[in-house]
């Protein structure tokens, strides 16, 4: 088990401690998130391994990995957040009638099916950056959030790096 699938498993099991515990809070909305947590935990059984960024300086970008489900029941990634773009969609990347690869956001999300994985790839599915502030370098450290379909979220850090392949265009 590498550092990043340890960390996101303490992370994890950190979350689903905590909302276990805390099933006698007083706030409605801790409450509420307790308890869908406690009924269904998926976010503490998806992990993603060999996260990565494509360093791209302030241009779009896009984020790589593995996510992978241990439940019995598919997991869906609504959405994707980081403090390093301003705008970030789900994306997949599909043949357009002209015979060229087009990249689109991906409607529904991410399915990662139960004991299944789904790979983040470049020229695949990924996580699109766009309105980049702050130039995206090698060994640059990315947060990121992805927010699932249950409402839950699960956080991860991916080290950017050099990568020249896959130039695919946006869609829309």
């Amino acid at each position: 088990m590498n550092k990043k699938t340890l960390s996101l498993t303490i992370t994890s099991l950190a979350i689903v401690s905590l909302a276990l515990t805390g099933c006698g809070s007083s706030s409605s909305s801790t409450a509420s998130t307790t308890a869908q947590a406690a009924q269904n935990p998926a976010s503490s059984a998806l992990t993603i391994e060999e996260a990565w960024v494509k360093a791209n300086g302030t241009e779009m970008t896009g984020a790589f990995g593995v996510l992978k489900n241990s439940t019995d029941q598919d997991i869906t990634v609504s959405k994707a957040s980081t403090p390093s773009a301003g705008m970030v969609e789900l994306h997949e990347t599909v043949m357009a009638s002209d015979g060229t690869m087009k990249m689109q956001p991906k409607k529904g999300g991410f399915v990662i099916p139960a004991k299944g994985q789904l790979e983040l790839k470049p020229g695949g599915n990924h996580i699109m950056l766009m309105e980049i502030a702050k130039a995206i370098n090698p060994g640059d450290e990315l947060g990121f959030e992805l927010t699932l379909s249950n409402g839950q979220s699960m956080s991860f850090k991916a080290p950017a790096k050099a990568f020249s392949g896959a130039i695919e265009t946006y869609a829309g």
